[in-house]
């Protein structure tokens, strides 16, 4: 009888959502991520059945404690974000654990994987049939579910596809985008993962999981176009390459542009699936692609509904239906031997009369360009000239997130086409301190990426200048800094 799961990958797509249904179904959950505070800012820690552990496969980790009394594990960890070493990083945490495994007492393992292409060759695709394989060698049964496109909010490849409706007028497109899917909605696959836990398997399994239409991605865009009301005019370029796509995806959409260069790996091909025989298995209704895209809109706005945003009421009023589901961002990280305190007390005047540490000059031209389109950015006010508060008003920005000596972020009040924060984050390494400024950044629509990418430059040159100024403010040194953009 399964009584305690491992959830491997648990701050994954998939994963988060599928933590929270194994809790409320009676599991005792473990749930991993290499990030730990990542993990504790979905609320979990507050639910009984369910321990947070911090794990990195690709480090020397003695797995035996946490796989002790796990009689179930599901197998979710990706690479997609680690960059060009990402299949490397995919299949040594696949060896890693599958060592593991040989040694322990784990009745069974459940391995989200990938549909594969009939023909070609994909980086990515290849990575997850590999790491199949290699779990396999533990010897404990693998149940290994090869899915294509999720649709639900959130899910990258689903999240790519909304942003080319939402953002551009013409849909410039490789020629794969009449390549052929089986999109699954997030509930039915969720339904699939909770019901085999039902089963006791002898032996390895593969099988596929499909949504009830196969479909190419033109078709899958001009659906989701049709849902918001939107003619979608899509132009094929046969010479634009699954690279130079790459490149391009980075101004088009807002998912992390390492998953996105991955997924345009496998979005190039066919990837058919037969479904039936998980669906005698475990029976479901499945939603069509039509029904999966009108339940993922309906829940959009769950992306400012949580503690990133602070459950703040300005921010859930000001949310729309079509902004990017995943932020841009813009920043700077510096390092310094400024203590946190010190660095906290100057982050905390920011705004009123003190202005903004580096080239207020710049800030005023923003508030003029404000007010002259009817918003109140030229009011500047602070409640207390020192010291911050969770609501606080600072001009045009508000408290959204305060954590003293760690963290501070405003939501952007100023009129312009999205939703957006500005934060300052100190990571107090040891020996040295690391301060982040950095704007995020909800497009709306292909205004809400000019809008962006115009001010992306002053972003870049006023965040370094404030960084550099908060340290200098702090009579400290200035160490090692860098940019950051996505």
């Amino acid at each position: 009888m399964i009584k305690t799961i491992l959830v491997v990958g648990a701050s994954g797509y998939v994963g988060s959502h599928l933590v929270p249904e194994l809790a409320n179904s009676g599991y005792q959950v473990k749930a991993t991520g290499r990030n730990l505070d990542l993990l504790k800012k979905r609320g979990w820690e507050a639910i009984p059945n369910i321990e947070l552990i911090e794990l990195d496969l690709n480090k020397h980790t003695n797995l035996d404690s946490i796989l002790t009394d796990v009689d179930a594990v599901f197998f979710l960890v990706h690479g997609m974000n680690q960059a060009h070493d990402f299949i490397d990083f995919e299949l040594n945490a696949a060896n890693n654990f599958s060592q593991a495994l040989k040694k322990s007492q784990v009745q069974r393992v459940i391995y989200l994987g990938a549909l594969q292409a009939q023909s070609g060759n994909s980086r990515h695709l290849a990575a997850r049939k590999a790491t199949g394989e290699i779990l396999r060698e533990s010897g404990i049964p693998i149940t290994e579910l090869r899915a294509g496109i999720i649709v639900g909010p959130g899910s990258a490849a689903f999240e790519v596809m909304r942003d080319f409706v939402y953002h551009l007028p013409i849909i410039i497109a490789p020629k794969w985008i009449k390549s052929h899917n089986s999109p699954i909605a997030l509930r039915n696959l969720l339904h699939y993962l909770l019901e085999l836990l039902h089963f006791t398997p002898c032996r390895h399994q593969i099988l596929d999981v499909a949504g009830p239409e196969d479909l190419s991605y033109a078709s899958q865009m001009r659906k989701l176009g049709k849902h918001i009301g939107k003619k979608i005019h899509i132009l094929p370029i046969p010479f634009l390459t699954p690279s130079f796509a790459a490149h391009w995806l980075k101004f088009i959409t807002s998912v992390p542009n390492n998953i996105a260069r991955a997924l345009v790996g496998g979005l190039r091909y066919d990837l058919p699936a037969d479904g039936s025989a998980i669906q005698s298995l475990i029976p479901q209704y499945l939603l069509t692609y039509d029904e999966a895209i009108e339940e993922s809109l309906s829940h959009e706005n769950e992306v400012v509904r949580n503690e990133i945003w602070g459950y703040d009421p300005d921010a859930l009023a000001r949310w729309q239906p079509g902004y990017g589901y995943y932020p841009k961002q813009a920043g700077y990280t510096l390092r310094t031997d400024a203590t946190s305190d010190q660095l906290w007390q100057q982050i905390q005047l920011v705004g009123g009369k003190e202005g903004y540490f580096y080239a207020n000059f710049l800030w005023r031209i923003r508030e003029w360009m404000d007010h002259l389109i009817g918003g109140d950015a030229r009011n500047r006010y602070r409640r207390d000239p020192e010291k911050l508060e969770l609501g606080d008003k600072i001009d045009s920005w508000k408290v959204i997130h305060i954590e003293p000596n760690r963290f501070l972020s405003l939501l952007f009040g100023m009129k312009a086409p999205g939703l957006g924060r500005l934060e300052f984050k100190i990571d107090d390494k040891g020996e040295y301190r690391e301060i982040d400024i950095r704007a995020w950044w909800h497009p709306a629509g292909f205004s809400g990426l000019l809008y962006w990418f115009a001010m992306m430059p002053a972003h870049l040159f006023i965040f370094r200048g404030m960084t550099h100024a908060l340290v200098k403010r702090c009579k400290a040194k200035a160490q090692e800094g860098k940019s950051v953009t996505l």
